[in-house]
């Protein structure tokens, strides 16, 4: 199998549940501290994975604890033109840019930040740590 980092628009899939989504604020509630680790009860330091609820679809800790990159490039707009150009299953931003979409919010963030909505973008020279990933597997093609 191999592994990449997901699409933002997959990442942001994912954080809302897929299929099974109840519309949820943040990743599996409305209540943040039941499913994420951020500056309100996190004591600033990244936690283990696993200790809260997890989302619809079983995923853990993707609003707080960590920051996660994602494969596009950053753009404040791209989905805004996305929408104007019609594009919108898992739009792509494979251009160069200088920040890489984070998603998910970290220990360090207000709740407004954790929302499965919320976009930023860092560059993927810097390190910090409540910056990760999550990987996507991706099954060889045959033939």
């Amino acid at each position: 199998m191999l592994f990449r980092l997901p699409t933002e628009a997959e990442w942001e899939y994912a954080a809302r549940g897929g299929r099974l989504s109840e519309g949820y604020r943040y990743t599996g509630s409305d209540r943040l501290r039941q499913v994420g680790w951020y500056n309100e009860n996190s004591n600033l330091e990244t936690k283990e994975v696993g200790q809260l609820r997890p989302n619809e679809l079983g995923l853990y800790d993707m609003s707080g604890n960590v920051w996660e990159w994602c494969e596009d490039w950053y753009a404040p707009d791209y989905y805004a033109a996305c929408q104007r150009q019609g594009l919108i299953e898992n739009p792509r931003d494979m251009t160069a840019g200088t920040s890489r979409v984070v998603r998910g919010g970290s220990y360090f963030d207000g709740a407004a930040y954790c929302r499965c909505a919320y976009r930023d973008g860092y560059g993927p020279v810097n390190r910090s740590d409540d910056i990760g990933f999550r990987l996507v597997g991706v099954l060889p093609s045959v033939g």
